[in-house]
């Protein structure tokens, strides 16, 4: 079968695609031929090795953390699909979703249901995972506040339309150009971090500052940046990691993602999505095969939601 491989750290213009054995399911385990996969900043962190001290890789390495595609083999312990189900699936940070045919744990799969196409279902698993998570640990009640930092990306968008669900407050960061389309998420209030001190325009739009911050962009400890925005007492959650931060004036930091989420929390999703109550948005597909040059442009391009792989 043909996969996208990373033969060592290096810059994402040393992928390759070449032929790799055909995996064999473990007893817990699907085999899945791919129709689609996302783009994800993990997979450019993983295959440059960025951040290798905290996230090694083995080489060759595969990337790819979301996919959706159909149920080809089942192992021996697998109870809940089926040969020929069509599904989506997390592979967390092991990564292998950029090749024809995937391996997946039973227990980070979910059925696809009808009404979800393959690359809004592979688009959704870890932004709506992570954002879902974000969400839970903030615990937003009925009219407080929340800012959500990096609103406009992959995963932000799904934490803006999550936050909403809790009658919470949702003010959003983005460029102007993203206003209008944060607004259509559901955000009560924009803000152009590009052009206007944030934390300032947060306590004129909410005086005192905000209940809870959702930071998406930024890795500790630069996080305090954010927690300008929060009043005392107050909640910050962020995912990209880094050591906690100390904070002052009461409030409280926790790092969450994906992983943390319950399980069963992807097919619930997922049936938002095939309903229409839960919108994932495609900046750009590609094909497979164009998979080297989709990684390229999602680095250095301002993304709007997810993008996604075609096979």
């Amino acid at each position: 079968m043909k996969a996208l491989v990373a033969r060592a750290y290096g810059p994402l213009e040393g992928l390759v695609f070449q032929d790799v054995p055909t995996p064999v399911p473990g007893p817990d385990e699907l085999l899945v031929r791919t129709q689609a996969a996302a783009v994800n900043a993990a997979d450019v962190v993983l295959v440059t090795g960025r951040m290798r001290k905290a996230l090694p890789v083995k080489h060759p390495f595969v990337p790819g953390v979301d996919l959706s595609g159909v149920v080809a083999a089942v192992g021996s312990a697998v109870s809940r699909f089926r040969v020929g189900d069509p599904v989506l699936a997390w592979l967390g940070l092991a990564s292998g979703a950029m090749a024809e045919w995937v391996l997946v744990k039973e227990d980070l799969a979910a059925l696809r249901p009808a009404g979800l196409d393959a690359a809004r279902a592979a688009a959704l698993a870890t932004g709506g995972l992570t954002g879902s998570a974000l969400v839970d640990a903030a615990a937003l009640r009925p009219g407080e506040s929340v800012l959500v930092w990096g609103a406009a990306g992959g995963v932000g968008s799904f934490v803006v339309q999550l936050a909403k669900e809790t009658g919470a407050q949702v003010l959003a960061t983005g460029r102007a150009e993203d206003a209008e389309y944060l607004r259509r998420l559901g955000a009560d209030q924009t803000i152009d971090y590009t052009d206007k001190n944030v934390a300032t325009e947060v306590r004129r739009l909410v005086p005192g500052g905000v209940d809870a911050v959702i930071d998406v962009a930024h890795v500790s400890p630069d996080i305090l940046e954010p927690a300008a925005s929060v009043t005392a007492g107050g909640r910050l959650l962020y995912v990209l990691g880094g050591l906690p931060p100390t904070l002052d004036r009461g409030v409280t930091a926790t790092y969450t993602g994906a992983a943390d989420a319950p399980r069963g929390r992807l097919r619930e999703l997922a049936e938002q999505a095939a309903e229409g109550r839960l919108r994932v948005e495609l900046s750009a597909t590609y094909a497979f095969t164009d998979a080297k040059r989709a990684l390229g442009d999602f680095a250095t391009q301002h993304v709007r939601g997810k993008v996604a792989l075609t096979f």
